[in-house]
């Protein structure tokens, strides 16, 4: 078997279209054909289940391709390390991070990074946290920041920092008059989230545990989000109140006196943000100084609680 027929069924896995994954390796689609049907023979095994309209991973496949992928990292960590001289932090890093992370760390840890690896540039990318994962697992990013928990097999996790959930209201909401506010009040009160599939909603969601159940669900979320920065525009029109992260509360541009924030009544909800990376990655000092950026940046040194502050 070769490298190059390793990297016919890793990525015919992951298209699932032969003429798909023709393209990204650019061979023909018959060269990549007779390359897939070689390593079977090789092997004595179907790695594919082939039909008219699907091409798919048969069990033993999916075992092979997963230890393929493996051996093609450590192969690209050789060339890596042979083209640095050794140096880990002197080729590009692939990191992603869910929504409601990225907006808000990237313009502190990107100079951070900068600082103390000027030729290991970022190759960055926004995204649900189910597609990071599967973006991890294929090898399309070296490593994901996610809110815990996130589990996955041959995946190392690291705790980074925790984060404070405060609520965002108008200047003229009645909140203002409040030092903090307790989570049961907004159980009562028009509160708006992001839509499903991001995690921060589920989170808000578990911190007030009679939201979205029930016949009552409608009353409660009637206005969803596909982004934090959308729900602070409405919150700042007066459509209602919101959940944000800590470091989303001060990142805007509105004058002083629109929109207000106040933490939530001890103990207060949080998240817990981590980095995660596939344990075969080859490169771990990249890892380990993206970790130690992103705990000097200024998000993840925020307190665990604030007093209450006009933004």
């Amino acid at each position: 078997m070769t490298l190059t027929e390793l990297r016919y069924i890793v990525t015919l896995a992951q298209e699932q279209h032969f003429g798909h994954a023709a393209e990204r390796c650019h061979v023909s689609q018959p060269t990549l054909s007779v390359g897939v049907k070689k390593l079977e023979d090789e092997l004595g095994v179907l790695i594919f289940e082939r039909s008219k309209s699907a091409v798919r991973l048969t069990p033993v496949g999916e075992s092979i391709v997963a230890q393929a992928q493996k051996v093609l990292e450590q192969a690209q960590g050789i060339r890596e390390l042979a083209q640095a001289g050794k140096n880990q932090l002197t080729a590009p890093l692939k990191v992603g991070a869910i929504y409601t992370v990225g907006p808000y760390l990237f313009p502190h840890l990107i100079p951070q990074l900068h600082r103390v690896a000027p030729q290991m540039p970022l190759y960055i990318e926004e995204n649900f946290t189910h597609l990071l994962r599967d973006k991890l697992r294929n090898g399309e990013l070296d490593a994901v920041i996610v809110a815990l928990p996130f589990n996955e097999a041959d995946v190392l996790t690291l705790p980074l920092y925790d984060e404070p959930f405060q609520v965002l209201m108008p200047s003229d909401h009645p909140w203002t008059r409040k030092d903090t506010i307790d989570p049961a009040l907004l159980n009562d009160k028009s509160l708006l989230l992001l839509g499903e599939g991001h995690c921060f909603r589920d989170q808000v969601l578990e911190a007030c545990p009679t939201l979205g159940k029930g016949a009552e669900a409608s009353r409660h979320t009637t206005v969803e989000s596909s982004s934090l920065e959308t729900i602070r525009h409405m919150v700042a029109s007066g459509l209602g109140v919101s959940v944000l992260p800590l470091s989303a509360v001060h990142s805007h541009h509105y004058a002083p006196g629109v929109i207000e924030v106040r933490p939530m009544t001890a103990p207060a909800p949080f998240r817990t943000v981590a980095i995660a990376w596939r344990a075969s990655f080859p490169r771990p000092k990249a890892i380990e100084i993206l970790a130690d950026s992103i705990r000097l940046c200024s998000v993840a040194k925020a307190p665990a609680a604030t007093a209450k502050a006009a933004v």
